[in-house]
């Protein structure tokens, strides 16, 4: 079974990891996928794609809503829902990822879901904004056949648990890839601590994105770099989503989840032109009533200037890099459409 590179002796950064090494570290985040992986005609044309569903918490999440913010570093993408997200600072849905066109179906099975849920939506109360995340799988997926379907998206969601998140080839993972190899789900988290205080940021990556030789591998083995793929992704993108337990107002977050980028880059992405490089991030200390009688609500949030708040900034740069990386190494090689095959990167 693949390993996550820190089993195999990669050490990302200084701070601790969480127990997992996974975004379900924070407290309440659950996630799913469902995977598809299957010949849907006799011309070849081929499923390899999939949904992965991440929930802030198991609550109803109209009902109680959670800080949020999105950052777009590269806007090469088709994501719904952010612009929603930025201009009133939360998340009121499942986050879902999946492939460019899947986004439709995947948006309407997510819609269905809290519809199902939530009867006063759209009838006693305002309407519901759904945040969908993607990246084109088409060299693996005959993506032209549309083979996701709101269903999915709803499975999905009723498979999301605080388990130890599946990664690689799994979910929305399942026709990615990264630097020319197969990437897809990753997923790694850290601890920071200010005397008694303990947060935990944790992060998920879909990674689609770069060439073999942009991979800066030569710093995590430098004895074993691999002759380079010729493989590169179609406008390859990569959505990261961040979740954390720090109490942080919208616009705090965003600063965070900038930070983001940083370790895109580390592993040597230079956020190409067709590239969708997008941030989602959350944090579960706020849930935010959908109703209130009040006029003012007091929420908690960190000093801007303590020193903790450089600890959570370098926290969501190791993360993402070392998700970046265990996208890689949990992934294995898969064959999809038309007999195309994209393989492991051996580390």
């Amino acid at each position: 079974m693949p390993k996550k590179v820190r089993e195999i002796g990669i050490v990302i950064g200084t701070l601790p990891t969480g127990e997992k090494n996974c975004i379900t570290d924070v407290a309440g985040v659950l996630v799913g996928h469902v995977t598809l992986d299957e010949k849907i005609n006799q011309d070849g044309a081929y499923a390899c794609t999939g949904v992965t569903a991440i929930l802030p918490h198991e609550g109803n999440l109209f009902q109680q809503k959670v800080t949020a913010a999105s950052y777009v570093i590269n806007g090469f993408g088709k994501s719904t829902g952010l612009v929603q997200v930025n201009e009133l600072g939360v998340i009121e849905s499942p986050i879902m990822l999946t492939n460019t066109f899947g986004v439709p179906a995947v948006t309407q099975g997510t819609l269905q879901c809290m519809l199902d849920t939530n009867s006063e939506i759209g009838h006693s109360t305002g309407t519901i904004n759904i945040v969908v995340g993607e990246c084109n799988d088409s060299y693996l997926n005959s993506i032209r056949e549309c083979p996701i379907t709101p269903e999915h998206a709803v499975e999905a969601i009723r498979k999301a648990s605080n388990d130890s998140a599946k990664e690689g080839a799994v979910g929305a993972g399942k026709g990615m890839m990264c630097f020319g190899y197969k990437g897809g789900i990753g997923s790694s988290s850290r601890m920071v601590t200010h005397e008694s205080t303990n947060y935990t940021i944790g992060c998920m990556v879909l990674s689609n994105f770069g060439q073999s030789s942009e991979f800066l591998a030569h710093q995590y083995l430098a004895s074993n770099v691999q002759s380079e793929s010729t493989l590169s992704p179609t406008d390859g993108s990569i959505i990261i989503v961040l979740a954390t337990d720090a109490p942080l107002s919208s616009r705090q977050l965003t600063r965070v989840i900038k930070r983001c980028g940083i370790g895109l880059g580390r592993t040597g992405s230079h956020f190409s032109h067709g590239s969708g490089d997008i941030v989602i991030g959350f944090t579960t200390a706020h849930h935010i009533a959908h109703t209130s009688a009040l006029l003012v609500e007091t929420r908690t949030q960190l000093r801007e200037d303590h020193p903790i708040m450089n600890q959570l900034f370098a926290a969501a740069a190791e993360a993402t890099e070392e998700a970046i990386l265990n996208s890689l190494s949990q992934a294995q090689t898969t064959v999809g459409r038309d007999g195309h095959k994209v393989e492991a990167y051996q580390f």
